[in-house]
């Protein structure tokens, strides 16, 4: 066991300890420290008698202030929900056109888009809505059904393709393998890449735009740069949502690959569709 004695200089008793010849000593704790300590555990006590502190048998301990955390959370919600409820019922009674005429009501439907996005739209789209192979990027001006804001107010409320509306976007591209022989799907293939880069073969691609003519300019447009009316696709800019590469191209006019988004109004109401579809024009895309 330690021997304890008594430091020479100091006179202060040691904690029996000794480091190369080196004593530590035993100095008692400032009282202001001790004091403040001992209140310290005088208000946990408090604390743990007014607030919720502790489990019983069958429910726990609910303090005799009998606050609920939950509670509390419930009341600024809806206090928020009630200060919300002038503004979004504006937004609901505004034509989704005219919101940007009312600065106010602009800033609120843009947050409120933001907001609404990130919740609902940025597992597909991303956080930052610059989409990814298969999903569109939002913040371009390259849009299937058109980028005003009554046009993505459309497409957010009826989704794309979405069997539970009947007023949902719908715009399928036909299986080209049944149709052309796979000789005419290579050269219209070479034919698309051509517009916008150069294509493995040059000699696929006069013949190529022949077979596009007779088959598709009807819905991409005689330059194909697409039509909106349809959803059809632009392919002379270079942008694009499925493919990538001539190969891709093709393997996409024989078995088309076909994305679906939901119809956002059943799920969120006018009020929030609105506000999403603000944000997204706001992105920098919109026309």
């Amino acid at each position: 066991m330690a021997e304890k004695h008594i430091d020479e200089i100091s006179g202060v008793s040691t904690t029996g300890h000794e480091w190369d010849g080196i004593r530590e000593l035993n100095n008692p704790m400032p009282r202001w420290w001790v004091w403040c300590f001992y209140l310290t555990i005088l208000w946990a006590i408090g604390y743990a008698v007014v607030y919720p502190s502790f489990p019983g048998l069958t429910t726990n301990y609910k303090g005799t202030s009998n606050y609920s955390s939950r509670s509390a959370l419930t009341a600024e919600m809806d206090a928020a929900k009630a200060a919300q409820k002038a503004t979004l019922d504006k937004i609901a009674a505004t034509p989704v056109g005219d919101i940007a005429k009312d600065k106010a009501l602009l800033e609120f439907a843009t947050a409120g888009g933001a907001a609404a996005f990130k919740n609902n739209c940025a597992p597909c789209h991303g956080s930052g809505a610059a989409g990814a192979k298969g999903f569109p990027n939002l913040n371009d001006n390259d849009w299937l059904w058109g980028g005003k804001v009554e046009d993505i107010y459309t497409t957010l409320n009826h989704g794309i393709r979405y069997a539970g509306d009947p007023e949902t976007r719908t715009s399928e591209m036909p299986a080209f393998a049944d149709v052309l022989q796979p000789e005419q799907i290579k050269q219209v293939a070479a034919y698309v890449v051509s517009l916008t880069g150069k294509a493995s073969d040059e000699a696929l691609v006069a013949p190529g735009k022949q077979v596009f003519t007779e088959n598709c300019a009807a819905c991409h447009g005689e330059n194909a740069q697409g039509n909106r009316e349809f959803g059809a696709p632009n392919l002379a800019d270079a942008i694009w949502l499925k493919v990538n590469g001539e190969e891709e191209i093709a393997a996409q006019i024989s078995h088309p690959k076909h994305g679906v988004m939901p119809a956002w109004g059943v799920r969120l109401g006018d009020s929030t569709v609105k506000q999403l579809a603000v944000y997204v024009h706001s992105l920098g895309g919109g026309e």
